[in-house]
C-alpha cells in the first residue's frame, strides 16, 4: 500500500501499546467510563488536542486533502471522522508515538507523539472521551475491531 493511502487510512493522526480501552474504561454499553475518567479526557483532549482537531472534535476543513505541505490536515475524531475504523491498540500508538512512526515508510505528518507528554493513562482517557462522544453504531462496529 502506498503512504499516501496508508496515511488517509490511518486519518493523519490522532492517537498507542495494546491497551483495550474497553477493559479500562473506554466508551461501551456494557463497560460505560466513569464521569471521572471522561471528565480527564476531555480536559486533556482540550489542552493536546483541540487546537488542531477542533473543540468539538470536528477536525480541520477539507482533512482528505493534503496540505501544500503534501501532509494531510488534523481529520475529525467525531462520528464523521474515520477514528473509530481503527483499533484500540492503533489509536492508542498514533497518540503515543505519533502518526509517521506507525504508518511508516517515510510518510510525514504534523501528529506528533504524546509519549513524553502525557502517560498511558492519560492517553487512555483522551480516547476514552473521544469515544464517548460516538453514536452507538460507530462504538459498536469500533468495539468489534478487537484489540
Amino acid at each position: 500500500m502506498r503512504a499516501g493511502a496508508r496515511a488517509l487510512l490511518l486519518g493523519g493522526g490522532l492517537l498507542s501499546g495494546a491497551v483495550l480501552l474497553t477493559a479500562s474504561g473506554g466508551a461501551s454499553d456494557t463497560h460505560p467510563p466513569d464521569a471521572a475518567l471522561l471528565a480527564e479526557g476531555r480536559a486533556l483532549y482540550e489542552a493536546h488536542c483541540a487546537s488542531c482537531h477542533g473543540a468539538q472534535l470536528e477536525g480541520q476543513p477539507d482533512w482528505r486533502r493534503p496540505l501544500p505541505s503534501g501532509r494531510l490536515p488534523a481529520p475529525p475524531h467525531d462520528a464523521c471522522g474515520h477514528t473509530w475504523h481503527h483499533p484500540d491498540r492503533i489509536l492508542f500508538r498514533i497518540v503515543r508515538e505519533g502518526t509517521a512512526a506507525i504508518v511508516g515508510g517515510g510518510y510525514e505528518s504534523d501528529m506528533p507523539g504524546f509519549g513524553g507528554i502525557l502517560s498511558d493513562a492519560e492517553i487512555e482517557a483522551v480516547l476514552a472521551y473521544i469515544k464517548s462522544t460516538w453514536p452507538e453504531r460507530e462504538r459498536a462496529h469500533q468495539e468489534n475491531l478487537g484489540p
